[in-house]
């Protein structure tokens, strides 16, 4: 009898191992390849890792209970161990336990949950506003609290992309720059098909949907380049919508404007009727 049991043993055993390595991963510092989120640029984001963590521990928590319950009965009630099996069906403790615990776990939860829901969802004051319009396949960013510019944003070729220093199918031919600890409000929209502009480490996915503005906001306390990439199947160059977000001083940032009104300049509603390119472009 005790041969049935060994496969299971070592599936937990391997399950165990897993969870354990994917804990240990969650609390190392950054590597390639590691398991876990991105470092957070944002305070949105060091919630959601929190409540990850929390999360990650709970369930570690469970599985080993599980597991250790599971092993318990193999050894203890097997044939061998238990020749004469009790007959009870019912035992109200246990009843009470298993309905009882669970709404208690489901409880503590969904408090740090919702809280974050509704963090995500209220927008606070904004310093400032940009409009993001998903293309198939490149992204166009308009300012117009600044002069309302609008530029193109598309993935550098990898030739150019290696002679910049940039990230392969992550950089872009611009950036969108933004000012450090200020908080930024994005109105997200679609021209063709729908898109999903994210940034990992702002904690930031939104879908970029035709005919419909959505919102959301993110307030970089880091200066430093940030990237994500579509994350709405949108075609056959999916994969090739890279974001990239500058964060920079206050000074650096109105530096910027200056330059980046004279570069991109344009009618107020050019970059819904000028057709656009759909192959990536080096940069300037």
């Amino acid at each position: 009898m005790i041969p049935k049991f060994s496969g299971a043993l070592a599936t937990i055993a391997l399950a165990a191992m897993f969870i354990a390595a994917a804990a240990a991963a969650s609390a190392q510092q950054p590597v390639p390849w590691q398991l876990g989120f991105q470092p957070a640029a944002t305070e949105g984001m060091s919630n959601l890792t929190s409540l990850y963590d929390m999360l990650l521990t709970i369930i570690v928590g469970i599985c080993v209970l599980v597991s250790a319950l599971l092993i318990w009965v193999m050894v203890r009630y097997n044939a061998r161990a238990n020749p004469a099996p009790s007959k009870t069906t019912h035992n109200t403790l246990i009843e009470v336990a298993w309905t009882v615990i669970p709404v208690l776990v489901l409880m503590v939860i969904a408090v740090p949950s919702f809280r974050l829901l509704y963090a995500q969802d209220t927008i606070p004051e904004a310093a400032l506003t940009i409009k993001i319009i998903g293309k198939q396949w490149y992204w166009t960013y308009e300012y117009p609290d600044h002069g309302n510019f609008t530029f193109n944003a598309l993935m550098l070729s990898d030739e150019r992309a290696a002679e910049l220093g940039e990230p392969r199918l992550l950089g872009t031919t611009n950036r969108v720059v933004v000012p450090a600890g200020q908080t930024v409000r994005l109105l997200v929209t679609a021209a063709d098909v729908i898109h999903s502009w994210s940034i990992p480490s702002f904690g930031v996915k939104i879908d970029a949907v035709p005919g419909r503005i959505n919102q959301t906001w993110f307030a970089a306390n880091s200066e430093g380049v940030y990237y994500g990439q579509c994350s709405e199947l949108c075609g056959t160059r999916h994969a090739y919508m890279p974001i990239t977000v500058e964060v920079v001083s206050q000074e650096r940032f109105e530096e910027w404007v200056a330059e980046a009104q004279e570069k991109f300049a344009v009618a107020e509603t050019a970059s819904f009727i000028v057709p656009q390119p759909r192959v990536a472009a080096a940069a300037e």
